[in-house]
Formats: C-alpha cells, sequence, structure tokens
C-alpha cells in the first residue's frame, strides 16, 4: 500500500527528494532551506515523518526513494477513482469531461492509450 495522500507542504519535499535522489541529508536539509525556507530539524522531522510512510527511506544519511513520483500518483490516482467512482474509469472521464472538455490533442492521446492497452502494451 503506497502511502496516503500528502498534503501541500510534504508533495513539494516529495518532489526535492524525488528531483535529487540520492542525496545526502545535508544536500537535503540545503535544497529545503533554498526552496522551502525550512530549518534542518523541519527537514529531519519531514523526512521522517514521509519515511515512516514508506515514500523514502534514510539509510546512514543517503536520503532514497523507495516509491517513485510516477508509482505514487499512479496509486492516488487509482484510489481516487475507487473511493469515488466505484473503480469505473468511464464515470471519472463523464464527470471530469462534464466541465472541461477533451481537445482534439487529448482525444487523439486517449485513443493511443486504449489501442496501445488493446495490443497488450
Amino acid at each position: 500500500m503506497i502511502a496516503k495522500r500528502l498534503g501541500y507542504v510534504e508533495a513539494r519535499f516529495a518532489d526535492i527528494v524525488w528531483e535529487n535522489a540520492p542525496l545526502t541529508s545535508p544536500e537535503l536539509v540545503q535544497l529545503c532551506n533554498e526552496a522551502l525556507g525550512w530549518k534542518k530539524s523541519t527537514t529531519y522531522t519531514v523526512l521522517k515523518k514521509l519515511c515512516e510512510r514508506g515514500l523514502f527511506e534514510n539509510d546512514r544519511g543517503t536520503v532514497r526513494a523507495l516509491v517513485t513520483r510516477e508509482e505514487y500518483y499512479s496509486a492516488q490516482s487509482a484510489q481516487f477513482v475507487d473511493e469515488t467512482f466505484d473503480g469505473s474509469l468511464p464515470a471519472f472521464l463523464a464527470a471530469f469531461t462534464a466541465k472541461k472538455p477533451l481537445s482534439a490533442a487529448d482525444l487523439e492521446e486517449l485513443q493511443r492509450l486504449i489501442d496501445s492497452f488493446r495490443e497488450g502494451g
């Protein structure tokens, strides 16, 4: 099971890790200071929390991602569709497109995905 939904600040922190991992703890502290204005203690507190949730690991001062950004957001998307639309992707797409019509490019990309899945890819 992939970690529960990240809050806004946690997501910004996670993006820093995903974009730079593997990295040392001091490098992470520096990046979080520059991007978020955090002190060392805040960085370590959030890192520990996300390590406990299974996203990252801090092994002797080297921070690594245990789950990629794509894996995390894919799982979050699937969970949302499962919980909100009883797992129905067509129901999700109908709701999504009710307020935001798909462009011709969107439709072409969706068709390519469908064709790819039909071919076993």
